[in-house]
């Protein structure tokens, strides 16, 4: 009997090692795995294949591996495909220069802080890409739009959001996010709806002046942009049935030259009192820093407007915002 009693207590014994082992396994297998890195997120996601072959070619996948606070809006495979980076495409990419310009685009959809799609607000955010206006230190410009969603540059929208990573977040897009010109942001800004209509009236694109804005010709350029509401107070100001569709062509064509600066990518910290700007119609304005109300700028008919923003920074040229159209003289 005591014999029997002995054994029994020796696999009672045994069944509670036993059982404690068990949980203390089970408990291993709940614990969560360490967050991955923005590189290791894409490498086990099949639809950004050629995320990572173009990170891999550009020499990105070491960077988006380390420690960071990174926001990178991460284009899927359908994407790069409409975008013209197939596979074949990215691997004959192979001169100092082709891979270099494919960094850019990629470092085009990353910003150095991170951003949950919660914490993303209307507006412009630096991105790491250099722009090649102000090289090789200047950041270009993202914009955002969160009124539906999140855009981006007015083009690519956020499909799968907050993907986190041990050193950031992931939103994946839906289309590749080009470098942005000056016309880009007039496009994506809905501040800037009547500016985009002004340079896209017909008769102005037939003057070509939107699709200089766009490329490279004569660039770098400044623009002092108006906004919607300076618009609206030119036609004000141009008397009753002054509409922008029946603005005369050449009136038109003049006020959308004043407010171009080409060949120089003028950023706020260059602007000083009493600095005439020459522009590309041939007339000059003129900045004004004053000590109680900031940076303004009088125009040729005397008429002051104030930069109410500055160094919006695209690919080819700065835009600062301002809140009165600018007239030339006649």
């Amino acid at each position: 009997m005591k014999k029997n009693l002995k054994l029994s207590l020796l696999a009672l014994v045994a069944f509670m090692a036993f059982t404690t082992i068990s949980c203390s396994n089970d408990d291993d297998d709940d614990t969560p795995a360490a967050p991955q890195t923005i590189t290791q997120i894409a490498q086990g996601n099949a639809n950004l294949s050629l995320l990572v072959q173009a990170l891999t070619k550009a020499g990105l996948t070491e960077t988006l591996n380390t420690a960071g606070t990174y926001t990178v809006f991460a284009p899927n495979n359908d994407a790069f495909n409409a975008a013209g980076y197939t596979s074949s495409a990215i691997a004959a990419l192979t001169t100092p220069a082709e891979i270099a310009g494919l960094k850019n685009i990629l470092l085009n959809h990353v910003i150095g802080t991170k951003f949950t799609a919660s914490q993303l607000t209307t507006g412009y955010k630096k991105t790491l890409a250099v722009s090649a206006a102000d090289a090789p230190n200047g950041k270009i410009d993202i914009y955002i739009n969160t009124s539906s969603g999140v855009k981006l540059n007015g083009g690519a929208n956020v499909i799968t959001p907050n993907v986190n990573a041990s050193n950031g977040v992931v939103h994946v897009v839906d289309k590749v996010i080009a470098l942005p010109t000056i016309v880009t942001f007039v496009g994506a800004d809905p501040n800037f709806s009547s500016l985009l209509a002004a340079l896209t009236r017909p008769d102005q694109l037939d003057e070509g002046f939107a699709t200089l804005l766009s490329g490279t010709t004569s660039s770098p350029f400044t623009v002092f942009a108006p906004t919607n509401a300076a618009f609206s107070s030119l036609l004000t100001e141009l008397g009753p049935g002054t509409t922008l569709a029946n603005i005369p062509e050449q009136t038109l064509t003049n006020t959308l030259k004043y407010h171009v600066k080409a060949g120089a990518n003028v950023l706020s910290s260059s602007l000083s009192n009493n600095l005439p700007v020459s522009t590309f119609l041939g007339q000059n304005f003129t900045i004004e820093i004053l000590p109680t109300t900031g940076a303004q700028i009088r125009d040729a008919s005397n008429r002051v407007s104030k930069i109410v923003a500055v160094d919006v920074q695209s690919n080819n040229g700065v835009v600062h915002v301002i809140d009165k159209v600018l007239l030339p003289t006649p």
